[in-house]
């Protein structure tokens, strides 16, 4: 059954479908032809005037999780208002839908789960352990836009909330995360909304308060052991991919541990990726690419310092290593010596005493002598590093001292605090240009506000490594291709083409990353970088894909890519052909 036949039943169903819906600017013979009038004020409406009520709003409420609930509910009823708002105020509602608010949200998330969707609209597909006989039923039943039963999905966004952002295990009330991704996936890249699915899978939590918590809507049990908990990811993945056999699925906020085990086990298996692990490491060697042009230090002379080592931290460090190896000759073994990481016990050596991780052995540090160094300034001392990334959660981690000590070893110091929220970053914008005296090259996990010199009234923009920069494009780029799997050179292929999508205008400003408001032609970039790769390794399916890199023409894959980009317009459109049918 189509969406005309659906709707041509149930008349009253347009109101209702969030993707459907235009609230006061449906038009009058619309209403008419599907008795819709009295259901809502006679007067119709432009889109415009329905956009300034909404921010109008959106800027009255006190707080940004007042903030969040508002938007969240406006994208569960009415799909192309929500879009058309987040595109025009993009570096307005951006931090108010992901990081930073989405932290706080998630904290929040089972006490605003009620009020964020009218009943009945789901904010998201919930799996529990529980429901393991009867997954494929569970999710064949999410269907969000039930009047548009045609539309298949295309990509999922999957967490189990163990370790949401630096906050730590959330549990279900993690589902913030994968909705938020999805959204940016909307907005950055133009996939379909309806193509999405925002999973959390509940597995218990080890969190005492959400335990504790009368209003925790998860299990009210602790995590459980691996012999359980990955046989039902097994089990999650897949029914998906039986369900849905094309499916992208991205991994988010995994803890550590599991998040490299499972991208792993399924990376050459599934087609997937995960975003913490990859995606944040492609948009940081991106912007790192860019700052090693503005230090004006040759590549092989940078010695890089990781405060935490972490899965983001070490996929972070595995492009790095990746970079120095496919750009500039290096040996694998030549590059991994130019890395350096930092836990919770100090640098990470072979010869420290306790059991490393798994994930950090690779770069453990064998040239030591015997001695270890117990805090950053005794590592930084020791190393003397041009490149200093913090991936801790440590609030302030990045002291005065620190800073002094980068700018007095660097002409131009190379520091990237990247924890989130803001609240966890290593150091602010304005502190690393205060205590480097404006020599600092900054780039942070989230958005700070642009530094205005005291002395000299100069306004310097903080860049900053956003994952939205890579992940849109490259769940387009592998959704066009249709490879088997996401493989490394995809990944690195999406960093090169983020990197190269500076404008002269942006790099005469040194600035690290395209501005925000491009985000949607950088992208596009993303995206036919990743497609040319696909094709050019031989994994691309997409036969209508290959024909056109085939051709070697970079303009028609831009505009191919950019035609499978959904717009706002796209649902007037499936309006427009509902009203030509009645």
């Amino acid at each position: 059954m189509t969406v005309t036949d659906n709707v041509q039943n149930q008349p009253q169903q347009l109101s209702r479908s969030p993707y459907l819906n235009q609230g006061t600017s449906t038009s009058s013979e619309l209403r008419a032809s599907l008795h819709l009038q009295g259901l809502s004020p006679a007067k119709v409406e432009s889109l415009e005037t329905q956009k300034k009520r909404a921010l109008v709003q959106l800027r009255s409420k006190s707080t940004n999780l007042e903030k969040y609930v508002f938007l969240a509910w406006l994208r569960n009823t009415n799909v192309h208002l929500f879009y058309s708002l987040i595109g025009d105020q993009l570096e307005e509602t951006l931090p108010l839908i992901y990081t930073p608010t989405v932290g706080t949200a998630c904290q929040n998330y089972s006490s605003i789960y009620p009020f964020l969707a009218p009943p009945g609209q789901p904010d998201g597909l919930f799996l529990s352990i529980n429901d393991l006989p009867n997954l494929k039923q569970i999710i064949q039943n999410y269907k969000p836009y039930p009047q548009d039963s045609g539309i298949t999905p295309q990509i999922a966004v999957i967490t189990d909330g163990s370790r949401i952002l630096g906050l730590g295990d959330l549990g279900i009330d993690g589902m913030g995360i994968p909705v938020g991704k999805l959204q940016l996936y909307v907005a950055g890249a133009g996939i379909d909304p309806r193509r999405t699915i925002p999973i959390t899978i509940d597995v218990g939590t080890n969190n005492e308060d959400k335990l504790n918590d009368e209003f925790y809507l998860g299990l009210k049990q602790k995590r459980v052991s691996d012999d359980k908990f990955f046989p039902f990811v097994d089990a999650v993945l897949e029914t998906l991919t039986t369900v849905y056999p094309k499916m992208l699925i991205q991994f988010e906020d995994f803890s550590s541990e599991h998040a490299f085990q499972l991208l792993e086990k399924y990376q050459d298996r599934k087609f997937c990726f995960n975003d913490d692990i990859q995606g944040t490491g492609a948009v940081i060697l991106a912007g790192f690419m860019n700052a090693i042009h503005v230090a004006g230090i040759p590549a092989k002379q940078h010695k890089i310092l990781f405060y935490g080592s972490g899965s983001a931290a070490v996929g972070i460090a595995k492009q790095l290593v990746s970079y120095f190896v496919n750009d500039h000759g290096l040996s694998e073994d030549d590059a991994r010596e130019m890395v350096w990481l930092v836990d919770s016990k100090g640098l990470v050596t072979l010869d420290r005493g306790d059991k490393l991780a798994e994930h950090k052995v690779y770069f453990a540090r064998k040239d030591n002598h015997g001695t270890q160094f117990h805090d950053i300034a005794a590592v930084i001392e020791h190393v003397q590093p041009t490149v200093l990334l913090g991936l801790s959660s440590q609030s302030g981690a990045f002291s005065e001292s620190v800073l002094r000590s980068m700018a007095k070893l660097n002409d131009r110091p190379i520091v990237f605090p990247l924890s989130n929220p803001a609240s966890q970053a290593e150091c602010t914008f304005e502190q690393a240009m205060v205590h480097t005296e404006g020599k600092v090259i900054f780039a942070s996990g989230t958005a700070f506000p642009k530094y205005t010199d005291p002395k000299t009234g100069l306004i310097s923009s903080p860049g900053q490594g956003n994952n939205m920069y890579i992940f849109p494009g490259l769940g387009l780029g592998g959704i066009l291709a249709q490879p088997d799997h996401i493989s490394d050179r995809l990944i690195y292929s999406a960093a090169r083409a983020c990197a190269n999508a500076l404008t002269p205008e942006e790099r005469s400003q040194g600035l690290l990353y395209p501005v925000l408001p491009r985000i949607r032609q950088v992208s596009a970039e993303v995206a036919a970088a990743v497609v040319a790769e696909s094709v050019a390794e031989g994994t691309a399916r997409n036969k209508e894909a290959i024909a056109i890199v085939e051709k070697n023409n970079g303009e028609a894959l831009l505009d191919f890519v950019s035609s499978n980009m959904w717009t706002t317009e796209s649902a007037d459109k499936d309006v427009t052909r509902l009203a030509a049918h009645l």
